[in-house]
């Protein structure tokens, strides 16, 4: 199902839903007008694109979580302890989300409903932001990855080759799952890496389908698993026929079939896996890998200098071990002169015994020529002798 048919169904359900008191309902069915002509000739569109009808659809849940946060109470006569009671509910942790744990994304609520156009158009505005003087944006975001131990584990227990080419696309490639379930054959091409001669898809996203933040790009995958996937289902596809035959619903329940099988949660809180934290585990994986921040970036979309990535960089500690890196490197520099310079010397050493053994072996053969030599000048001695024999004083007296 596209993003405008689950906005206009669920637009529908909430301005019919009785349960909501008629006047928020009118608050609300002003705000999607509003709203949407906005989004409309803010992004200069002549229709909402997917990207607007995804927005829109998140204010759903937006506004009727505040609803039910004021007891259905109408907002045009909310008071400011009304709202201080709400502000402080939400800042102190009391007011919880499905799985029980306190609302982290408060943010929005403060700035997309409490301080926004709905509660202008309810007249509450100024007064909400009086209340929340004090909240300030958060300087990182919240921590939650996947490893890709925990990934590989998922991935295990399912045996579909578009469930699992769906899987390994979010890995490799850190897009988001809208973006890639609204990929076309057309959009992988299949190639040989020049440096490794490996088999490659160069996956090119193009603007229409990904987040209006997002930059389109065209990223090398990098995982032989998403070749092999990729093989399996666009072969029976035509060229501008969709990769998957499924929407983000089947996506959604896929994916919690494969956790629920193996158990598998985030890093750090162990809060359960979205599809969203395959990219932010990719972008860890990376981190950790040597890859640069800049690179990760490129790789996810981001437009420069995003600081999307700060929160996992500091958990990471990314930035401080590169520094301890680099004395590390300094130091095993510093032995790996040392131990040069104890080569040469030892080799140094090694040549002059060298040399001295020749000087001595040398010498030993001038030694043993002397001593024939001298062998041989006593051998000539002793014949001389006894040719010539030397006088007896005793014959000199006589003559």
């Amino acid at each position: 199902m596209s993003w405008e048919s689950r906005f206009r169904t669920a637009k529908e359900r909430l301005l019919a839903d009785v349960s909501i008191g008629a006047p928020n309902r009118e608050i609300f069915r002003q705000f999607f007008a509003f709203e949407e002509y906005k989004l409309k000739r803010r992004n200069r569109l002549r229709r909402l694109d997917e990207a607007c009808y995804k927005t829109l659809y998140e204010y759903i849940r937006l506004l009727r979580n505040v609803d039910s946060w004021f007891g259905g109470k109408s907002w045009a006569s909310l008071t400011r302890e009304d709202i201080k009671r709400v502000y402080d509910d939400l800042e102190d942790g009391r007011i919880r989300n499905s799985q029980g744990r306190p609302i982290q994304d408060r943010a929005s609520y403060y700035n997309k409903v409490l301080k926004s156009k709905p509660f202008r158009i309810a007249g509450k505005s100024e007064l909400a932001k009086d209340v929340i003087e004090y909240s300030t944006p958060s300087s990182d975001s919240e921590v939650r990855f996947v490893t890709e131990e925990a990934f590989r584990r998922l991935v295990s227990v399912v045996s579909n080759p578009a469930q699992l080419l769906l899987l390994w696309l979010a890995w490799d490639l850190g897009e988001n799952v809208d973006a890639l379930l609204r990929l076309r054959k057309h959009d992988l091409v299949r190639q040989r890496n020049k440096q490794t001669g490996e088999a490659e898809y160069l996956v090119n996203f193009p603007k229409g389908i990904l987040k209006r933040s997002r930059q389109s790009r065209t990223e090398p995958t990098l995982y032989p698993e998403t070749v092999r996937y990729a093989d399996m289902v666009v072969a029976g596809k035509g060229t501008s026929e969709s990769l998957f035959d499924f929407g983000y619903a089947q996506a959604w329940k896929y994916m919690q079939q494969a956790v629920r099988k193996t158990g598998v949660t985030c890093m750090p809180s162990s809060s359960p896996v979205r599809w969203k934290d395959l990219r932010s585990g990719m972008a860890c994986h990376l981190l950790k890998s040597g890859w640069t921040r800049e690179e990760v970036d490129a790789r996810l979309g981001h437009t420069p200098q995003s600081k999307a990535l700060n929160a996992y960089i500091n958990y990471l500690a990314i930035d401080r071990e590169r520094p301890k890196k680099r004395l590390f490197d300094s130091s095993l520099e510093q032995i790996q002169n040392e131990l040069e310079e104890a080569k040469r010397r030892e080799k140094l050493s090694a040549e002059r015994i060298k040399r001295q053994a020749e000087d001595n072996k040398i010498l030993r053969t001038e030694l043993e020529r002397t001593k024939v030599d001298i062998v041989e000048l006593q051998r000539l001695v002793r014949s001389a002798m006894a040719q010539y024999p030397v006088p007896r004083q005793s014959d000199l007296g006589q003559s």
